[in-house]
């Protein structure tokens, strides 16, 4: 049944919100970055479009890193968008098929301060194919793309057109970061493609990476020694630093809700 009524969309995406953050609570994450560095960098210092698949949804509001996503302007879009609201996330309306080109410079326009983040591959698919919006988002801000692959422990996945993931209490998230993909401006149609194409195939890549962690995780191969350190981010927010043992691989993730550190963590 499709929410009309504005009170019900607010009650409904309250009550949502709610329950999506207490579940959130008890999955633990984990993330690798492909090019050492540590995400998400301080915004006032360098800002980044994290692209990641529209079944991999729940990852921003996992990660709490200041960040506004492109939300579709649908009925179901606006639940959507409060539901991102009361979790923290800023969103600006649109999609490429409605409003997409007021929603692509109200993105550059009002995303100072704050990452951009998009599911390119939605908002009805097909399911993990890249959509030309980020490569002309990208292109037209100057900000480059981070390919972002999410993999689950454990995991339901819904009947929709994305496979929608919904991790199982306890479980975890993992994510790998690519390297960051400078988009050209001033593109031509060949151009487009050929960058859609890059973005598209550097996120397969950095998805078959996620999904793999997550299986050598579940069947207890997962990395096993990490040097950890800690650091808070702008919005006070704790952050988990790990190296693997080859010392190239950095990780960051938010830590669980019930774990705190204080401004003297290293």
């Amino acid at each position: 049944m499709k929410l009309r009524n504005a009170w019900m969309i607010r009650l409904a995406a309250l009550a949502a919100a709610s329950l999506v953050r207490g579940w959130l609570c008890t999955v633990r994450a984990r993330a690798r970055s492909l090019d050492g560095r540590v995400h998400p960098p301080d915004p006032a210092v360098e800002r980044l479009i994290y692209a990641f698949w529209h079944e991999s949804f729940l990852a921003p509001a996992k990660i709490r890193t200041p960040v506004k996503v492109l939300i579709s302007q649908s009925a179901d879009g606006e639940l959507i968008a409060q539901i991102c609201q009361h979790l923290g996330l800023g969103t600006i309306r649109g999609s490429s098929k409605r409003g997409g080109a007021q929603a692509l410079l109200q993105l550059v326009r009002d995303g100072e301060g704050t990452h951009l983040a998009i599911t390119p591959d939605g908002p009805r698919g097909p399911r993990r194919q890249v959509k030309t919006g980020v490569v002309l988002l990208a292109s037209l801000s100057g900000l480059p793309v981070v390919p972002l692959g999410v993999g689950f422990t454990r995991a339901w996945r819904f009947s929709s057109w994305d496979r929608f993931a919904l991790p199982y209490p306890f479980s975890t998230v993992v994510g790998v970061l690519g390297e960051p993909l400078v988009i050209p401006p001033d593109l031509d149609d060949a151009g487009i493609e050929r960058e859609r194409r890059r973005i598209e195939e550097a996120m397969l890549a950095a998805t078959r990476a996620a999904e793999q962690w997550a299986e050598d995780l579940t069947a207890g191969r997962g990395d096993t020694q990490e040097t950890v350190a800690f650091r808070l981010d702008a919005a006070g927010v704790c952050w988990k630093v790990a190296s693997a043992p080859s010392g190239k691989v950095v990780a960051g993730a938010a830590l669980p809700c019930q774990t705190t550190c204080t401004r003297k963590s290293a």
